[in-house]
């Protein structure tokens, strides 16, 4: 973890929450990451619940941000799965960050701003994986042993890449790792063809000829 500060905790409401805290009360640093064994209230996006027993990674990176930046979470994605690539595990990307294994979801991604920060809240299944109505899920450890520790580390190192990449660099690793890709996928009511992602992050969608931009909506594959 060389860069790091880390803060660690067997238990605490939500590392997204503890990051959030620690900006508005002005003793946040870059390349800080709260970490915790498990969590009581921890969140997704749209404040969706995340079940966080023990045996998972839970972290919530901060780094400074100037601006906004929608490209951010596709380097974050393809963090993660080349991070799970280091372990010989092959994982896709279901848009905009969530991450599969044989379509079953390990991890997912929150991405908030705060103040002259973004916290980029990470959540891996790696010991246990919740049973949850919406979608099917799974853990790590049915592909490989792997220390939480260890994890936690090479995720540091991967994040650090790949957000200092070219973004043309992560669109390719993001549109290599896809889940869809050239498939019908529902959004706002009807079936669009997903074609990719532009230079600015934005999703590309087809429906017949007319080519279309998709700016922070869901679709369903």
């Amino acid at each position: 973890m060389a860069g790091y500060k880390v803060l660690s905790f067997d238990k605490i409401s939500s590392t997204q929450n503890y990051a959030h805290d620690m900006i508005m009360g002005g003793t946040a640093s870059d390349h800080t990451v709260v970490c915790a064994a498990a969590q009581y209230a921890g969140r997704g996006r749209y404040r969706r619940k995340w079940v966080s027993h023990h045996g998972n990674l839970y972290a919530s990176f901060i780094f400074k941000s100037p601006e906004r930046d929608p490209r951010l979470s596709y380097a974050v994605a393809v963090a993660i799965v080349d991070t799970l690539a280091s372990y010989g595990i092959d994982a896709t990307i279901k848009w905009p960050n969530d991450i599969l294994l044989d379509g079953k979801k390990v991890s997912g991604v929150l991405i908030e701003y705060a103040g002259r920060f973004v916290i980029v809240g990470i959540g891996i299944n790696v010991h246990s994986n919740p049973t949850v109505d919406e979608y099917k899920t799974t853990k790590l450890d049915k592909y490989a042993e792997i220390e939480l520790p260890d994890l936690l580390s090479q995720l540091a190192k991967k994040l650090d890449k790949w957000i200092g990449a070219e973004f043309d660099s992560v669109r390719r690793f993001w549109m290599d790792s896809a889940m869809g890709l050239n498939g019908l996928v529902k959004y706002r009511g009807e079936m669009v063809e997903l074609v990719g992602i532009n230079d600015s992050g934005a999703l590309v969608v087809r429906r017949g000829p007319e080519y279309f931009l998709v700016h922070g909506d869901e679709i369903l594959m």
